[in-house]
């Protein structure tokens, strides 16, 4: 059974340890953008979003590419797309070079639903980051880029 984390209730030898403090940062990241998703996007997720961001950025794509470019899974790239499909956000053509391959390209209306997320997700990143002040939060992005890229 979930329990709701108590922070004064952190015994003293796992409070200071990055890998305790990573884990609650991500907990508390994961149910602000989760809520405000779930109140705002019209039934999208964060996942809708990597891949429209990614199409918009980076231009048509196949499912495979998709799925490497965002790191979701292939099966959920294909239930995404769909989802995405049926609302008009996103085209997906048969490749073709490669009649088996489908490439995926974002609509106007993925454009501008692109728009709409990318408010949803500055207020959370605004939230997360409010005890911060603007110096520490480009602190807190670079150092958090460091260690997540690092190649030992």
């Amino acid at each position: 059974m979930p329990m709701r984390h108590q922070p004064d209730r952190t015994p003293d030898r796992v409070k200071d340890r990055p890998t305790w403090i990573v884990s609650r940062v991500f907990a508390r990241s994961s149910a602000l953008l989760a809520a405000a998703f779930e109140a705002h996007a019209d039934g999208l997720r964060s996942y809708h979003y990597r891949l429209l961001a990614a199409l918009e950025q980076w231009g048509a794509a196949s499912q495979a590419d998709l799925s490497r470019g965002t790191g979701i899974d292939r099966s959920d790239v294909t239930g995404g797309l769909t989802e995405m499909e049926g609302r008009g956000l996103v085209e997906r053509r048969p490749d073709p070079e490669h009649k088996r391959r489908n490439i995926v390209t974002i609509t106007e209306a993925g454009r501008q639903a692109l728009l709409r997320l990318d408010d949803i997700v500055d207020g959370v990143q605004a939230e997360l980051l409010a005890p911060l002040s603007p110096a520490q939060r480009k602190q807190f992005i670079e150092l958090g880029r460091l260690v997540a890229d690092w190649r030992a």
